[in-house]
């Protein structure tokens, strides 16, 4: 087998366990979600996957209806330091964020609903992040050295977790990930998907 199928495999039995593993989340957070803040359960937003292809990543909803436009038009302040600052603002910050939103979040529960997006073999589990478009073409602009990287990074499937998530989460900055996730893709090993996928545990509790 070559390292591809090999990988597809490593996807499908651990994407698979673990959503019978996490069962009860399945049943438990939709019904908090409706009680806090209401429907949609599921968020879903286009991201950029493998040749560039775009597609629709799920999460359970963390943050209000509607909230990059919230942000847009009630915070513009905020939504300068968000689009200045790596597309991203410190949570504790964030009026987005909803209180069932920070808790799931802290445990990175709001990814789960990925695991499908994994079955359907448009994400991995392991890979590099899964960039909103206009995220990467402006952070590229902004960063010109970092365009070098572009073609490596799109050339394999984003994944759920990668070895940035694991060595830093959000701490690193975006000329270093894109570095980083360049590398991964020309240095991909089964071996070095399963050490990240060990790594993550401890990743996704970090922020507790």
């Amino acid at each position: 087998m070559t390292y591809h199928q090999k990988k597809r495999v490593l996807d499908l039995i651990v994407a698979s366990t673990l959503i019978i593993a996490f069962l009860p989340f399945w049943i438990i957070i939709p019904i908090l979600i409706t009680l806090d803040t209401g429907r949609p359960v599921i968020f879903k937003h286009k991201r950029v996957g493998k040749n560039g292809e775009e597609f629709w990543i799920y999460k359970f909803r963390s943050m209000i209806p509607n909230a990059q436009r919230v942000l847009e038009l009630k915070y513009p302040e905020l939504y300068k330091q968000f689009k200045a600052g790596d597309w991203k603002i410190e949570a504790k910050s964030d009026p987005r964020i909803t209180k069932l939103g920070r808790l799931i979040r802290a445990f990175t529960i709001d990814e789960f609903p990925q695991l499908f997006n994994v079955l359907k073999g448009e994400m991995s589990m392991v890979g590099p992040r899964a960039y909103v478009k206009e995220e990467l073409d402006e952070q590229m602009e902004k960063f010109p050295e970092t365009k070098k990287f572009r073609k490596k990074i799109l050339a394999v499937k984003p994944g759920i977790t990668g070895i940035w998530q694991t060595s830093g989460r959000n701490e690193i900055p975006f000329t270093k990930r894109a570095k980083i996730d360049a590398t991964y893709s020309t240095e991909t090993s089964i071996k070095q998907d399963i050490i990240i996928l060990l790594k993550t545990p401890k990743a996704m509790l970090s922020k507790w």
